[in-house]
């Protein structure tokens, strides 16, 4: 490490992993003295011209002066970050702080001359653009506002990675030399910039684990069981169309195969290269078995071997190791203790799981914290009968196990863009990173549907698993989720029911819904199912149960043709003594329809109806098959899990199958779902704007701000502070003047004028107007001063009481605004009734700052009394518009002053016209770290 000539201690949080373009990882740090001969051996192996570009001249090696120069910095006014893979550099940049001379300078000089030099191997890998986001954040925390950089003409290449990283620039051209001058402040370009890399990135590295060219396992056993050989006959028997390979250590050096695929005793005896390790082995032995593999240039690594987190302290100690060796040379990793991955696609055919059949190719990507849950959703996504009729199979599906490297975020990176899924869903049993998951959320279900259910949610997650501190309860987390198009569910079941109507039938226009079916019974109560899920239904077309097939089909093409509805549940009870020959017609009838007019989402609620699932599925139905030659197959120490047997290949073209639910509420609550979900997108579309408001002091506001943390670390404001602080965003606080005795309540009542109120402020009396500590519209002294003698004999004197006085604001519904910065998912700003609706009932709204205009609107409108704000049975309707503004008043002070942690407005008294905040109090501190505007990293380990 850095010695004495330094100024500062080694910046360790300097360190970090990042993904670069083509999928593989480096580590990015400081440069240090004892990186001498490293610098050295990565210079010879930079060509002549790279040299050439970052010198200007014929440089062919490093003199004793230029490494020393290059490997001592002070990490303020000199500072060098180095890109390594196995320990080794293959990227390096510095700066060097300036005056305006162009001379070395120190602070306050806030401009720095920066300059990379790539190894040629590793150029197009995106490893100078991660380096100029670290090396910028580095210079932004020196107090570096501008970097400076002279490039040759000819170097098209760094010209690139400057003019493209979106900052704001200036370029100029003089003595042959292009100089480039561009400030360091993130911008909306830069930040897109960043974003867009990192999905690239995160992107190929979730590929190139899903399809790799060639895959070994590790740790498949000599004898058959054992998690390894399983892994390896159920790569064997899916048909993986790249290179296998099985390796064990202990096999015999004559022993050339196993099971008839190729083995060997090392990976590194393989001729040629591995894209994927599938790890098996104990997980003592996994560093060995790792080191083999990076030194082989496996490029990632699926580790179903146990023993790490979830076992305890050293087992964690044990997982944080493996991911520091395994990211040393650049590989990725799924798990460990993962259940394994697959990809049903024909052109790779994966199954590196304990799956013992690959499930039948389909439209749905699948993701799962847990194995237990991968094995049960991948049995109820495929099975027919006894539930959800089986219309479509799985695209990808990935079990991350202890997700201590690759997470769910990292795979929504690739489903986004993935053309063989249509329909995402997720068991989550922790989110690491709600912030970046709420983002790609967002964005992915402007795409394609996100289904998400999360396990844990009242309780610690998992100890495999490394989250986040959050303040928010889970029904804000989950509010959070819905605003950004997730469709949160709470079962596996509701997951399933919703992952299978969404991924083969449209959404939905709107909430009107069509009945009809042959049983009056399943439609009432197919009705009141919709009812209840807020959706409009029509009145239940009863058919009778002697409606035939023709009849079915009919009554379909009508309500599908019918522009006064939006989606239809199909009711069916079998006939007496019909059997496979009726369901068959049936469900040729309703497909034959659909097929007709395929605009309209269509479900069927049956009763004990196989047959009709059966039909209704057709070619797509992924049954476990019954026939006695084909009896079910065990695996020794596996999970088993009975899928199809069908061998894998494309799905059906038919695009008219339709989803069958063995009850009403199940069918329903799916189709609300699907409800909800597009009437999202069609306002994501159109997501508002944040306004400007010309009274708002932004500058002011911000010096107030920081002469108010000189004092300290945090605080929380007084009264004057607080209204002044609100006074900057145009937000104005009625004034409540202390009361320490009947005189000063007196006076303080003069100064206000009447009619006043005279309230205790005591932490166990404030806003408990139920308690009787508040006494309103008193309109003289003689009633205020009666009302101070009832306070003090009721609770007790004026010093525990501490009465105010305030002027008595318009009648009208009291409701709370509250804003907070949690350390996990980021500014939120809250909603509701003041009093029992939001305390008793949870009844609170949710949106993340900054709200926009549309979003502060659908806030107002979202918790359950809101018809109080509306004129419920004949109260006069609330200033609405005047309760928006305000909130949208405080989402712009704590998106623009971050110090601003916390916020509270309580009570604010919305009256017909105009509000009254009659309650404020503030909270400062330093502002907590944002990851997600800093530049691009993995979870550090």
């Amino acid at each position: 490490m850095q010695t004495s000539p330094d100024r500062h201690e080694y910046p360790a949080h300097w360190e970090a992993d990042v993904v670069l373009r083509d999928g593989g990882t480096a580590r990015i740090r400081p440069i240090t003295v004892d990186d001498a001969e490293r610098l050295v051996s990565f210079y010879e192996q930079v060509s002549d011209e790279s040299k050439y570009y970052r010198f200007f001249a014929p440089y062919p090696r490093l003199s004793a002066k230029d490494v020393h120069r290059f490997t001592h910095h002070d990490f303020v006014d000199r500072v060098g970050l180095a890109a390594t893979v196995g320990g080794e550099f293959i990227a390096t940049v510095r700066y060097d702080r300036i005056g305006a001379d162009g001379t070395p300078a120190s602070a306050p000089a806030d401009e720095a001359e920066v300059a990379f030099l790539v190894q040629d191997a590793h150029q197009g890998r995106g490893v100078a653009s991660a380096l100029l986001e670290h090396i910028g954040a580095v210079a932004r925390e020196r107090g570096i506002r501008r970097f400076a950089a002279e490039v040759l003409p000819a170097n098209t290449k760094m010209i690139k990675v400057f003019t493209d990283a979106g900052y704001t620039q200036k370029r100029s051209f003089e003595d042959g030399v292009v100089r480039l001058e561009f400030d360091l402040e993130p911008t909306d370009r830069s930040l897109a910039v960043q974003y867009a890399r990192e999905h690239r990135a995160e992107a190929r590295s979730v590929q190139r684990l899903l399809a790799p060219g060639s895959v070994a396992v590790i740790g498949a056993g000599r004898t058959p069981g054992g998690v390894g050989r399983s892994v390896l006959a159920n790569i064997r028997d899916a048909g993986f169309t790249g290179r296998l390979y099985a390796v064990n250590k202990a096999l015999p050096e004559e022993q050339k195969d196993l099971d008839g695929v190729p083995a060997h005793r090392s990976v590194r005896d393989i001729d040629g290269p591995v894209d994927l390790a599938v790890v098996a082995v104990p997980a003592e032995h996994v560093p060995e078995v790792v080191t083999e593999c990076g030194e082989h240039g496996v490029q990632g690594l699926v580790v179903v071997s146990a023993g790490y987190a979830e076992s305890g302290t050293e087992g964690r100690e044990r997982q944080r190791a493996l991911v520091r060796q395994a990211r040393t040379y650049g590989m990725r990793i799924i798990g460990p203790n993962a259940f394994g991955i697959i990809n049903t696609s024909p052109r790779v055919r994966l199954n590196a799981s304990l799956a013992p059949e690959t499930p039948r190719p389909g439209r749905i990507g699948l993701f799962a914290q847990s194995g237990a849950i991968g094995i049960a959703l991948l049995s109820r996504l495929h099975r027919r009968g006894g539930g959800v009729t089986g219309v479509t199979g799985v695209s990808t599906f990935v079990s991350s196990g202890n997700r201590a490297d690759v997470s769910g975020n990292d795979v929504l990176q690739y489903w986004y863009e993935d053309p063989d899924t249509d329909v995402v869903l997720m068991y989550l049993e922790s989110i690491g990173n709600p912030r970046k998951f709420t983002r790609l959320a967002r964005r992915t279900a402007a795409a394609k549907p996100l289904v998400v259910v999360q396990g844990a949610r009242h309780g610690a997650a998992p100890q495999g698993h490394a989250v986040r501190a959050t303040r928010l309860p889970h029904t804000t987390v989950s509010a959070l989720l819905r605003q950004a198009g997730v469709i949160r569910v709470d079962t596996i079941t509701e997951l399933v029911d919703a992952g299978l109507l969404l991924a083969r039938q449209p959404l939905p226009a709107g909430p009107r819904v069509a009945i009809l079916g042959n049983s009056e019974s399943l439609g009432l109560l197919t009705y009141d199912a919709c009812l209840a899920e807020g959706l409009r239904p029509h009145p239940p077309q009863d058919l009778t149960t002697a409606a035939s097939a023709a009849d079915f089909h009919t009554a379909l093409s009508r309500a599908l043709a019918d522009d006064r509805c939006d989606a239809v549940v199909v009711t069916a009870i079998p006939a007496v003594g019909e059997g496979s020959v009726a369901d068959a017609a049936l469900a040729g009838a309703l497909r034959s329809a659909v097929a007709a007019a395929p605009a309209k989402p269509v479900l069927v609620v049956h009763v004990e109806l196989g047959g009709l699932a059966e039909a209704l599925s057709a070619a797509a139905s992924t049954a476990p098959q019954t026939d006695a030659d084909n009896p079910p197959q065990t695996r020794a120490e596996s999970p088993q899990v009975t899928l199809s047997p069908t061998p894998p290949g494309e799905p059906p073209e038919d695009s008219h199958l339709i989803p069958a639910y063995p009850a009403a509420e199940r069918a329903v609550r799916a189709l609300a779902q699907a409800v909800a979900y597009a009437q999202w997108r069609r306002d994501a579309a159109d997501p508002g704007k944040v306004p400007e408001y010309e009274d708002i002091d932004e500058k002011g506001a911000a010096t107030l701000i920081g002469g108010l943390l000189a004092r300290g670390q945090g605080l929380t404001l007084g009264p004057e502070e607080t209204c002044d602080l609100l006074g900057h965003y145009g937000i104005h606080v009625h004034r409540a003047l202390p009361a320490p005795t009947p005189d000063a309540a007196a006076e303080a009542a003069r100064t206000l004028g009447y009619p006043v109120a005279l309230k205790a402020t005591a932490p166990h009396l404030r806003h408990r107007a139920d308690l009787g500590g508040v006494r309103l519209d008193l309109t003289d002294e003689d009633q205020l001063r009666r009302s101070y003698t009832e306070l003090t004999e009721l609770f007790g004197a004026p010093e525990e009481l501490r009465p105010v006085v305030q002027r008595m604001a318009p009648r009208g519904v009291d409701v709370v605004v509250r804003a907070v910065i949690d350390p996990a998912a980021g500014a939120v700003l809250s909603f509701g009734l003041a009093g029992a609706a939001s305390q008793l009932l949870g009844d609170t709204a949710h949106r993340l700052i900054p709200v926009t205009d549309k979003e502060a609107t659908s806030l107002v409108r979202s918790i359950r009394t809101a018809p109080l704000l509306f004129g419920w049975r004949g109260s006069a309707p609330a200033d609405t518009g005047a309760l928006e503004e305000l909130l949208l008043r405080v989402s712009r002070l704590v998106d623009d002053h971050p110090e601003v942690v916390a916020v509270t407005l309580e009570p604010v008294v919305v009256a017909s016209h105009g509000l009254s905040v009659l309650g404020a109090s503030i909270r400062l501190a330093p502002p907590p770290a944002r990851d997600d505007l800093g530049p691009r990293t993995l979870p550090a380990y």
